[in-house]
């Protein structure tokens, strides 16, 4: 026989409650159930957990240490589900660095109309999935495929790309940028989960001067201590103005294309409706997009 989550929950009712029968009634048992699930317990372990008299319960010392145990196990399991509960009284999108910009609460609105029971949260995780493969999200805004046969996509529209740099420079006295404007600087480049990569500034001259960044906060400080320049899509502009930096539309570079992302064998049962309001929040037709797969 295995331990099991009702000889756990026995001891720690005890425990907390201070007796067998005060026990069964935060259990909405009987005391004779309580009393079987601990010495089941105490028989599948091997040692006794409870020193018993007529009057107290108390630990032994090996029962201090497996009460402690069943705490966190009980925690984790509680924990388990209200992540399931979550999943079916809210709707978590995330994303890396940026919603969808100045879409994001187009989309909102949208979606408080057709599905008004159930909220739409978009929620930030600096991971390559966007919260995905983490559990925090059922369905991730991306501006990079996912190479993973685990997901699916959905192309839902594009983005312009903006120069982001301190407000100090003089490129900010500019009202757009081309990228080999940037190439004398230094680079800020997230290669995780940003968009940016040197491949924009072909074929002219890449920038000499390349500084690894690991998210949005870390690039955006950065750029506004002069300490460099960066590239980014326009929801990022749209969605993390800072004190210090400026940003200026590049005119000369590939627009940048986002998909919504979910488990291709577990979507979330509004999906279709997500898909589809995104589309109209971004102003595009599904005649006019591909790249669903």
């Amino acid at each position: 026989m295995d331990l099991q989550l009702r000889h756990l929950r026995a001891l720690v009712a005890v425990i907390d409650a201070g007796t067998f029968t005060d026990a069964a009634t935060e259990l909405n048992t009987s005391q004779a159930a309580v009393s079987r699930s601990i010495a089941a317990a105490e028989t599948i372990l091997g040692v006794r957990l409870l020193q018993r008299t007529t009057r107290h319960v108390s630990l032994t010392v090996t029962g201090a240490q497996v009460l402690a145990g069943a705490r966190r196990v009980l925690d984790e399991i509680a924990h388990l589900h209200r992540i399931a509960e979550q999943s079916r009284t809210e709707l978590r999108v995330g994303y890396a660095w940026a919603a969808l910009g100045k879409h994001t609460r187009r989309l909102q609105r949208a979606w408080a109309g057709v599905q008004p029971g159930i909220p739409l949260v978009f929620v930030q995780t600096n991971s390559v999935t966007a919260g995905l493969s983490e559990g925090a999200a059922d369905v991730a805004v991306i501006r990079k495929p996912i190479d993973d046969p685990r997901f699916a996509s959905a192309r839902i529209g594009t983005e312009a790309r903006y120069a982001a740099v301190c407000t100090e420079s003089p490129l900010a006295r500019r009202r757009s940028l081309r990228i080999g404007d940037l190439a004398r600087y230094t680079v800020a480049i997230d290669a995780r989960t940003g968009t940016t990569t040197l491949d924009l500034w072909d074929p002219g001259p890449r920038p000499a001067t390349v500084r690894r960044t690991t998210g949005v906060d870390e690039w955006l400080t950065l750029i506004a201590a002069n300490q460099a320049v960066g590239v980014t899509s326009e929801a990022t502009a749209n969605q993390n103005p800072r004190p210090g930096v400026a940003y200026r539309r590049l005119r000369d570079v590939p627009t940048i294309p986002v998909w919504l992302a979910w488990w291709r064998d577990d979507p979330p049962g509004q999906l279709g409706d997500l898909v589809r309001l995104s589309r109209e929040a971004y102003g595009e037709s599904t005649a006019h997009l591909d790249g669903d797969r």
